[in-house]
């Protein structure tokens, strides 16, 4: 699928610098619309803190206001404002329940959330992904984005979307076909595309 640089009829003047801006080190801001006003969106691959810098400015020149969960420690003090500027969502544990679960009531519990989930969990080499972002989405009956950042061709953004059915093994072809070709920026921590097989 060919990109398509993200264009927007209302783009104001921080979008236009933040594009400016990633144009000029060579990174193209990719955004397909959204069908609806809820969705999580699958981050693939996350390699390096870095990733950090091209994800913020993404989301700033498209102007998609992105959500992520952190716990509720990463809030206090001086970081706190920050993080919840930047999207942040504190989460306290609730140890009766789990955290697919809570995730599901903060989906439910809003008007409108784009949330962001690293498929790898780590930036470390996993051998398999986690398939909590799935039932997230599942459960909470809204679309999976497909958000991913290639180093290689410098693009970041989500080219697709879809509805999972249900069936985790069908559908992790449809994930597993549209980040082929991604790159990350240590592609040595970069965790193969599969899931954990049920009797591991």
């Amino acid at each position: 699928m060919s990109p398509i640089p993200f264009e927007h009829q209302a783009i104001n003047t921080r979008q236009q610098i933040v594009l400016g801006l990633m144009r000029l080190f060579g990174w193209k801001s990719i955004l397909a619309p959204a069908p609806g006003k809820k969705f999580v969106a699958l981050g693939y691959p996350h390699t390096s803190n870095w990733d950090f810098i091209p994800a913020v400015a993404w989301a700033w020149s498209t102007g998609l206001k992105m959500n992520f969960v952190g716990k509720a420690a990463l809030f206090k003090g001086i970081m706190g404002p920050i993080m919840k500027a930047l999207g942040g969502i504190p989460l306290e544990r609730d140890k009766s329940k789990n955290f697919v679960d809570q995730i599901v009531e903060i989906i439910k519990s809003r008007d409108e959330i784009a949330l962001i989930v690293a498929a790898e969990g780590t930036r470390k080499k996993a051998e398999y992904w986690r398939s909590g972002f799935y039932y997230m989405a599942l459960e909470a009956n809204v679309p999976i984005g497909l958000a991913y950042m290639d180093w290689k061709r410098r693009e970041i953004g989500i080219k697709q979307y879809f509805m999972p059915s249900g069936d985790l093994e069908k559908d992790f072809g449809i994930i597993k076909a549209y980040y082929r070709d991604v790159v990350g920026r240590d592609p040595d921590k970069q965790s193969p595309i599969a899931l954990k097989p049920k009797d591991a």
